[in-house]
């Protein structure tokens, strides 16, 4: 029904590019040997993302 748009600071959106690219960098040297590992590894990040929202979010509704 309604939308809710989250606006995300450049600061916030550089800092996650500059992770990306440092991933990409750090795979590229050390190449993952184990899918199933990488696959976690790509799991856990996502979901400390959503954690850190969450617990951003939650500041605030106060």
């Amino acid at each position: 029904m309604c939308e809710v748009i989250r606006f995300v600071p450049k600061s916030e959106r550089a800092r996650t590019r500059l992770i990306r690219e440092a991933r990409a960098i750090y795979d590229s040297v050390f190449p993952p040997s184990d899918p199933v590992r990488e696959q976690r590894d790509k799991a856990s990040a996502s979901d400390m993302r959503i954690g850190a929202d969450v617990h951003r979010g939650e500041g605030d509704l106060s």
